[in-house]
């Protein structure tokens, strides 16, 4: 029960940026259900993955993925879900803390944050460009191989 009340938070941090993002009403609750998903993955996979780098990238491959389908689904963009989603992942507490330590004096703490939250962002950036050109890629080659064997538009012209 302790790994859904973060889930349920990241539900609602994502539903409230949603109305902040003036997302359309008819898809408030399926963006805000991308940040339940990535929470999800990642406290599911903290008792599997040590390192929460890759935990990160788990959620953002999880959260690119529901996007990318839910775009298909509503025939909207993909950042319209993807943006709200991410929003509970987003680091922002580690570059807090990074701007804490170096203004405070304490460089090698400082470097060492900033380190891991470039790393977090990274994970971010990596899982999303993955998914979307994987799922590209996927797309191009359905599409070219219906172009292949497509009869001719004018069937009496050979």
């Amino acid at each position: 029960m302790a790994f859904i009340a973060p889930c349920l938070y990241a539900f609602g941090g994502s539903f409230a940026f949603a109305l902040v993002f003036n997302i359309p009403k008819n898809k408030l609750l399926f963006s805000a259900i991308g940040g339940f998903l990535g929470q999800l993955t990642y406290v599911l996979f903290q008792f599997i993955i040590a390192s929460d780098v890759a935990l990160y990238f788990l959620a953002t491959i999880t959260i690119s993925f529901y996007a990318e389908m839910m775009a298909r689904v509503t025939k909207t963009p993909t950042t319209l879900y993807l943006a709200v989603a991410l929003i509970p992942l987003v680091p922002g507490g580690g570059v807090y803390y990074t701007m804490l330590y170096l203004l405070g004096g304490s460089i090698d703490l400082g470097i060492t944050t900033g380190l891991h939250t470039l790393g977090i962002s990274g994970a971010l950036a990596m899982g999303i460009v993955l998914v979307s050109s994987s799922i590209n890629l996927i797309r191009k080659v359905m599409l070219s191989g219906r172009r292949k064997y497509k009869r001719p538009a004018v069937p009496w012209k050979k």
